[in-house]
């Protein structure tokens, strides 16, 4: 009972056929047997610690490291609406790119956001019993996430980074990029805007000429930080990141990098797939993953009619 689709009903030869057809595979789903203390290895071996910053937390924040997987629920932000979707589906751990606190909260209580208690995180996570972890900083310099903004775009990652970590050249923000050509003219910073705008369906905010010439790009997921000026001194003509401060960018731009800000959830979404991604690889089967979406957030209001 259940091992078919009405189509393979019939004789027993029938059936056996169709078992034949299926493979074992399809008998049942493949199980897998993990703690959520392997897991954190697993992962921190993509993604390890000492390339975090030192301010940051990175691994299990929430859970007990001994208890088993059930599933693994995968957003950017640790928010209780996502630990209440993480646990509604099953999963037990949530992975997320950022951190649940970087100061410990110093209250807890059963509200919605963290704005009504800093706490309100933990106590939903423990009271839904899911685990905690998160790789934000240290995902962040990884190669794995180093060509996702370039690859999105159709830019030619150098493998070099305008702002390195520590004493690394390829490890860091801020990926130099070569931006191929239109046609025989070279990008211009309208079209390249442009383009930002049918890959992550949502217009960004530019600063510089739409009709200036791009030939080299900085790429760089959430906040630009110090990676503005990194990219200027690094020759670059424009910059693709996920939010910059106001007098930051006007005076980049007005020093000649242009600057394309897609929002800070918009630039960082993309790295849920590279940690989904890596939780197969660390051997979750894909059944036991879930993805959040929380692409919503937000909106503008000319996408509304009224």
């Amino acid at each position: 009972m259940g091992l078919f689709n009405k189509g393979e009903r019939g004789s027993a030869p029938m059936k056996r056929d169709a078992l034949s057809r299926r493979g074992s595979a399809e008998l049942a789903r493949k199980s897998f047997s993990m703690t959520v203390g392997a897991l954190e290895k697993a992962l921190l071996k993509e993604f390890p610690a000492e390339d975090a910053e030192g301010w940051d937390r990175t691994g299990l924040l929430v859970g007990e490291r001994a208890l088993p997987v059930a599933r693994v629920a995968v957003a950017l932000d640790p928010t209780v609406r996502a630990i209440e979707e993480a646990a509604a589906a099953g999963a037990n751990v949530l992975v997320t790119h950022h951190p649940a606190f970087l100061a410990a909260p110093d209250a807890f209580a059963p509200e919605p956001s963290v704005a009504a208690s800093p706490g309100a995180g933990v106590w939903a996570a423990i009271r839904h019993q899911v685990a905690l972890m998160d790789f934000h900083t240290a995902l962040d310099v990884s190669p794995q996430a180093a060509r996702v903004l370039p690859g999105m775009l159709g830019l030619k990652f150098t493998g070099k980074v305008a702002e390195p970590a520590g004493a690394s050249r390829r490890a860091g923000y801020g990926q130099i990029c070569e931006v191929p050509a239109n046609g025989e003219a070279p990008e211009t910073l309208g079209r390249l805007a442009a383009r930002c705008t049918a890959v992550f369906g949502r217009a960004p905010r530019v600063w510089g000429d739409g009709a200036a010439p791009v030939r080299r790009a900085v790429t760089c997921t959430g906040s630009a930080g110090d990676t503005g000026a990194a990219a200027l001194a690094a020759g670059a003509d424009a910059i693709v990141c996920g939010e910059m401060k106001y007098h930051a960018a006007l005076e980049l731009s007005q020093a000649g990098l242009a600057v394309i800000e897609l929002g800070h959830d918009a630039s960082e979404l993309p790295l849920v797939a590279v940690l989904a991604e890596a939780l197969d690889r660390a051997g979750v089967p894909d059944h036991a993953i879930v993805l959040i979406d929380q692409s919503e957030n937000w909106w503008y209001p000319e996408a509304v009619r009224v």
